[in-house]
């Protein structure tokens, strides 16, 4: 072989050892980021991922000698704390029942004489829980004639007067399904994320024989009657808005038409702003992740759209895109080095810290009006993000990794990233839909999928009445078991009204 040869093949073998050595790295990375959802806490918190497990403390504000920490006073504006809630106080609303513990006929031991009840004195309070009971409501209607129609012996019984009392109507026509009960159905799969075949063992464990098919056909009833005129009405209020968040999960159906029950589906999620008096959290199910679906269910909106890095919300005509920075800093936690001494030359370790700093800084307006944080934004915020983006500039990454992707994704959200500058009602990230989503994904776990259609669409009406009837601080077994009991159609927001 030629020298020529041979210094080529030399060549082509260095070439095929570094991609060897590239695809390794990358899978390396993956079987780790796989040990950590499987064995791992899932948790981002600073004090976990980069100071208490590894042993490492970063500077929240960088090397003293890059910028030294300015000596200008702000004046920040009072903070009131609110006062601790003792046992007292929420056990006072609570029914009371007394159990007296009395001695029959007490005797001196010492003397022998018959002793005097002087008084007594509270020994403990126990908080009491007694199981769920089932009784029929049997509904009785009287009828009343008339005494002077229709009394003569010749006079048929049609000629009498005769009228009966005024009764509600059964919930479901030919069905001896309550209000309650149904509350109770739906509150335990949307909000306890119980499946309806666990709730109908439940049932016949107490010797109630209600069916897994019945119990179905009931909430798809309700979905359909008496909540989706409500989370229409929502979604006018939702619209109207100045603030929305997006976000979407995956959900199986089984059968659905033209589809394989492995398809992938999604259940999108909206909901308003925090900053608003009243919480709005919309689901939407839909077969794909198609930008149309966004587009559609937003369309007429004017504002500020909140949400990750997914490039079908562009679709959306009126809406200004907001970046999420926990998105962000999220990608750089997944590269962290895992071996701690490898943080101070770590590049995903810098710019955690850089993130950390950006929220530091964030955190102390949250208590702030809205025109205070805008201005202590421009001030505060903005100089941490153009630095953050300077230095990320410069960081030179090749290939394919994790560390790679996250630059990435950073310098392709920069200008989204800026936009919750603009307004001080802007919040930083899209938590407040990944919060709302949670619930959903829990349940996932345990009822898995959805058989139809129909049914998903179904549980995305419901998931929106229960997640925003407890945004908003109400009781959701309550608040259902109220509107269960009104006419289908009528619309009921659950929220508090204000006097």
């Amino acid at each position: 072989m030629s020298e020529q040869n041979m210094t080529s093949e030399i060549v082509s073998l260095r070439n095929e050892n570094a991609v060897l050595r590239e695809e390794l790295a990358l899978a390396n990375q993956q079987l780790e980021w796989f040990r950590k959802q499987i064995f791992g806490r899932k948790t981002e918190q600073t004090s976990v991922v980069m100071e208490k497990e590894f042993g490492v403390q970063l500077s929240m504000f960088g090397n003293n000698e890059e910028k030294s920490i300015s000596k200008e006073t702000v004046t920040i504006p009072e903070y009131k704390r609110k006062k601790k809630r003792t046992h007292d106080d929420w056990m006072s609303s609570l029914k009371i029942k007394e159990e007296h513990h009395e001695i029959e006929a007490p005797v001196c031991e010492i003397c022998g004489a018959e002793m005097k009840d002087i008084g007594t004195e509270k020994a403990y309070d126990e908080l009491v829980y007694t199981p769920a009971k089932f009784h029929i409501r049997r509904h009785i209607v009287h009828k009343y004639k008339c005494p002077e129609c229709g009394e003569k012996p010749e006079e048929r019984d049609e000629n009498c007067h005769i009228v009966r009392a005024t009764y509600p109507h059964a919930m479901i026509p030919g069905s001896y399904c309550s209000p309650e009960l149904l509350a109770h159905i739906i509150y335990e799969k949307y909000a306890k994320s119980v499946p309806l075949h666990r709730q109908e063992k439940d049932f016949n464990s107490k010797k109630i024989p209600l069916l897994k098919a019945t119990i179905s056909n009931w909430v798809i009833m309700a979905a359909e009657k008496w909540c989706m005129p409500i989370v229409e009405k929502m979604h006018e209020m939702l619209i109207s808005g100045q603030i929305i968040h997006a976000d979407e999960t995956t959900v199986q159906v089984l059968h659905e038409e033209g589809r394989k029950p492995t398809t992938t589906s999604r259940m999108w999620v909206y909901c308003n702003g925090k900053m608003n008096d009243r919480s709005i959290i919309i689901f939407d199910y839909r077969p794909t992740r198609k930008g149309e679906h966004a587009s559609n269910f937003l369309k007429g909106f004017i504002g500020y759209l909140i949400c990750d890095g997914y490039d079908a919300y562009n679709a959306v005509e009126g809406a200004k895109r907001c970046g999420c920075w926990t998105h962000n800093r999220r990608h750089f936690v997944e590269c962290l080095p895992k071996d701690k001494s490898a943080y101070s030359t770590s590049v995903a370790a810098k710019a955690v810290a850089f993130c950390n700093r950006i929220y530091h800084e964030e955190s102390l307006l949250a208590d702030s009006s809205a025109e205070y944080r805008y201005e202590q934004r421009l001030v505060k915020v903005k100089p941490l993000l153009d630095e953050f983006f300077a230095w990320l500039e410069n960081v030179q990454v090749s290939g394919k990794g994790k560390l790679t992707d996250a630059v990435r994704y950073a310098l392709n959200e920069r200008k989204y990233l800026y936009t919750f500058l603009e307004n001080g009602d802007i919040p930083i990230d899209n938590n407040r839909a990944e919060n709302a989503i949670r619930p959903f994904a829990v349940g996932r776990k345990n009822w898995l999928f959805s058989n139809t259609a129909n049914g998903a669409k179904a549980s995305a009406v419901l998931y929106s009445i229960i997640s925003t009837a407890q945004a908003n601080g109400l009781d959701a077994e309550k608040y259902l078991t109220e509107l269960f009991s009104q006419p289908a159609g009528t619309i009921l927001l659950p929220w508090r009204e204000e006097k």
